[in-house]
């Protein structure tokens, strides 16, 4: 088994990674959204449509 980040062989106390560093990686990942679950549900997609349009510069 290789690691998912660096493709290295992985490490029994990181497993499936190989290393604390590529762990940390990957979960930053998640943390800034970089990796989503997708979701068909309706309530996820109205929330994701208000986040845009509050993100979105108004204009004058």
């Amino acid at each position: 088994m290789s690691c998912p980040i660096c493709d290295a062989e992985t490490a029994k106390d990181y497993r499936p990674f190989c290393s604390r560093r590529c762990a940390d990686v990957d979960l930053a990942r998640w943390v800034n959204g970089s990796y989503a679950v997708p979701s068909n549900d309706l309530e996820d997609i109205e929330a994701a449509i208000d986040a845009v349009d509050q993100t979105q510069p108004k204009p004058h």
